[in-house]
């Protein structure tokens, strides 16, 4: 049992469902968040809720007071549209993790959890859509995603000296495309699963059987369901390993695919037209999970059609409730 515990970025689709983990494992949370409470995606009555802007040091300072072990969970950023339009918006996310890490150290903070990106790989091995997965050493030279890429790089060289020169023991997991229910659907944040998912739902609803992708539809990703995100995310945390890790799935499929997966659990085909002047990222990305299995004997392994269907599930009845006029959950960040 460790004394209390901040979640920064609770008000967040995957800073919410931790601090629920968190709470059901027994342990004691702050929950902070920039949003007013009434925004968050998913609150915990048992966790102490409060509305900080971590980007100011002094609220750092009272979000860390007392703490034993932070997970940073914060940042300004959303699906491959919204990075690729709001580049110093995302990299403003440095004061957060710059802030929290200087609070924790001198507030005595033990264990600090960063969550990165797999945004911070190179572009150069990102071209093809056939791509072998990105393992941790592939780092440097560096050319990560322009603006959010190099916040994240930037802000994981910052825990490790933070760790060499101040002992806090930093942690850094490289999220890969995390999807789920609770997640933002709509309004420009949404990553492509979410982003299919509404826009499959609307075609079930409206009638209208067609859909937009942004794209070819066969550039590659791999997408990593919530559940297994947490759970790698609290091995990483109470471990003794010092690296950046990769936390995602390997199950690489292309857009094309995705939205097949997903016609198919709403047993529906709908003709696609390609905007290929949209937002689309690297060509292929991919996690290589050799090193998370050595570490853990475990990797994600939830299949993505065992969480589309979970998530498809969700964001039809958001869509359908919104549609009807009836309460859902607000599509913000």
């Amino acid at each position: 049992m460790t004394g209390l515990t901040l979640v920064a970025g609770a008000g967040g689709f995957i800073g919410g469902q931790l601090t629920r983990d968190l709470v059901e494992d027994g342990v004691a949370v702050r929950a902070v968040d920039c949003k007013p409470l009434d925004r968050w995606f998913f609150r915990s009555d048992g966790s102490q809720n409060l509305s900080l802007d971590l980007r100011e040091i002094g609220a750092c300072r009272e979000a860390t007071k007392g703490v034993e072990q932070v997970y940073n969970l914060a940042a300004d950023m959303g699906g491959m549209g919204f990075i690729e339009y709001n580049k110093a918006v995302c990299m403003l996310s440095v004061l957060i993790n710059t802030h929290l890490l200087i609070a924790s150290r001198d507030n005595g903070v033990s264990r600090f959890f960063f969550a990165s990106s797999a945004c911070v790989y190179p572009d150069y091995l990102q071209r093809d859509a056939d791509i072998p997965g990105l393992k941790e050493s592939d780092t440097y030279p560096a050319m990560p995603e322009d603006g959010y890429g190099w916040e994240k790089l930037f802000s994981e060289r910052m825990c490790r000296h933070f760790r060499e020169d101040f002992g806090i023991a930093t942690r850094i997991g490289r999220y890969h495309n995390v999807y789920g229910p609770f997640g933002t659907w709509d309004g420009g944040r949404e990553k492509a699963p979410a982003a299919i998912s509404r826009k499959v739902a609307m075609a079930v609803i409206t009638g209208r059987h067609d859909i937009e992708i942004w794209g070819d539809g066969e550039q590659t990703r791999s997408f990593m369901f919530i559940d297994d995100c947490l759970k790698g995310t609290k091995l990483l945390m109470a471990s003794d390993f010092v690296d950046p890790l990769n936390i995602g799935s390997d199950e690489m499929v292309s857009i094309n695919q995705l939205v097949d997966i997903v016609e198919g659990i709403a047993q529906i085909k709908l003709k696609r037209t390609y905007k290929l002047d949209a937002p689309k990222g690297v060509r292929g990305r991919n996690s290589d999970n050799t090193l998370i299995r050595k570490v853990f004997d475990w990797a994600p392994s939830i299949s993505l059609k065992a969480g589309m269907e979970k998530t498809y599930r969700w964001i039809y009845d958001q869509v359908k409730a919104r549609a009807e006029g009836r309460s859902y959950v607000a599509a913000y960040d």
